[in-house]
């Protein structure tokens, strides 16, 4: 119980910048100044900055730079998406999931609210495991021979419980029944490697934040064989006439760079973010026997390695297990940061069958700067807390 720093296991929700990042960042900061759309010295010498870092994902991603296009984060890149193939195609039926981040769910239900789009949801099991029998089924009630007439969205890493989806599976899939597959993939950008001429989809997504570099930047990227797309923003013939307004210059280049350090790195990170998702697990299951993990989170090999979803005893002190650890210097979260400091609570554990409503629930998310010291701080303090509670119930 030595560390002395705050603790922060919330990587999930952001990650902090890579100083090596921010070195980048910093020219486009300062000395470069020129809006890229300018034709003169200081504007062409900003266009190429932002052509490079272009350059650079879409080779880290095994595409080409005519397929990547920047944006504000995640959730502009996914609505792009997916109110892009439904206007541009005519598509009459969505599928997706209710483990969905609230970029698509709620898009997709403002869509079905509006009468664009039959909204169906895929089943779900008690580990949040995607039905992919129920899947196929969904797709062959709106099967056409010509084109497209259903989007199917499903993210490949859960946020929350860590599941990992087939990817290529769900992508022949949407290709047997002529389907456009998107897949919300901020939480595996820059933790999983992405080989876009092996994955059978037709937009992914990233988030810098979510891979040390910085916020308020993202990229969709776009199959140019299978999906050509209407603008979700209109106004400027930017980011080739997909997204009109001014680049966020060093947000770019930031998040080039950021990528290109995460696939640098991705081995050791992994070998080193790995330990600590073990050495947590180990130690709450071994001074607290009564502990259980929700989705797929306790499967170190087969899950999302940066994220641990914990189920812990039922407790008068559950509604306030955020604010103690807190209190103690520890930032974690109870589901996704985009709704944390809500009372609503985590849609995707309420739409797992047989959740105990009775338990407290944290999620515990890991990233390249935590420590083994930082991880047994935080599970002695989380025994500690119910601990103190058992006495004082005595």
């Amino acid at each position: 119980m030595s560390v002395v720093a705050p603790v922060y296991l919330d990587n999930a929700a952001t990650t902090r910048l890579d100083p090596e990042v921010l070195d980048a960042m910093l020219p486009l900061m300062t000395e470069q100044f020129g809006n890229p759309s300018s034709i003169h010295s200081h504007g062409r010498q900003v266009r190429t900055a932002i052509e490079k870092a272009r350059k650079t994902v879409a080779s880290l991603l095994n595409t080409s730079p005519a397929e990547i296009f920047f944006t504000s984060g995640g959730t502009e890149a996914d609505n792009t998406a997916i109110r892009g193939s439904i206007e541009t195609y005519g598509l009459t039926h969505a599928i997706t999931s209710p483990l969905e981040h609230h970029a698509v769910l709620h898009t997709l239900e403002h869509l079905a609210k509006q009468g664009l789009v039959k909204l169906s949801l895929v089943n779900v099991d008690e580990k949040g495991h995607i039905d992919l029998a129920h899947l196929e089924t969904l797709l062959q009630t709106n099967r056409n021979a010509g084109t497209p007439r259903s989007l199917v969205s499903l993210m490949h890493g859960n946020n929350e419980i860590g599941n990992l989806l087939d990817l290529v599976r769900v992508g022949e899939l949407c290709r047997e029944y002529k389907a456009i597959f998107h897949s919300d993939t901020v939480q595996t950008m820059g933790h999983f490697r992405h080989d876009l001429q092996q994955l059978p989809v037709d937009f992914i997504v990233g988030a810098g934040h979510k891979f040390h570099g910085p916020k308020g930047v993202g990229f969709l990227y776009v199959n140019a064989e299978r999906a050509k797309i209407h603008p979700f923003i209109y106004g400027g013939s930017q980011e080739r006439n997909m997204r009109g307004g001014t680049e966020n210059v060093y947000g770019i280049v930031g998040l080039a760079k950021a990528l290109e350090i995460a696939y640098r790195d991705m081995d050791a990170h992994r070998r080193h973010i790995t330990s600590l998702k073990r050495r947590m697990i180990d130690q709450l299951c071994e001074k607290l026997p009564e502990v259980r993990f929700n989705g797929d989170s306790a499967d170190v090999e087969n899950s999302l390695y940066t994220v641990l979803n914990v189920s812990l005893p039922p407790s008068e002190m559950s509604d306030m297990l955020l604010f103690n650890l807190d209190i103690a210097k520890i930032s974690a979260s109870g589901g996704s940061a985009c709704s944390s400091g809500s009372n609503v609570g985590s849609h995707v554990l309420a739409a797992l069958p047989g959740i105990d409503s009775e338990r407290g629930y944290v999620r515990f998310s890991f990233g390249k700067y935590n420590t083994p010291e930082e991880i047994d701080y935080a599970v002695d303090t989380l025994i500690n807390l119910y601990r103190k509670e058992r006495v004082a119930v005595a």
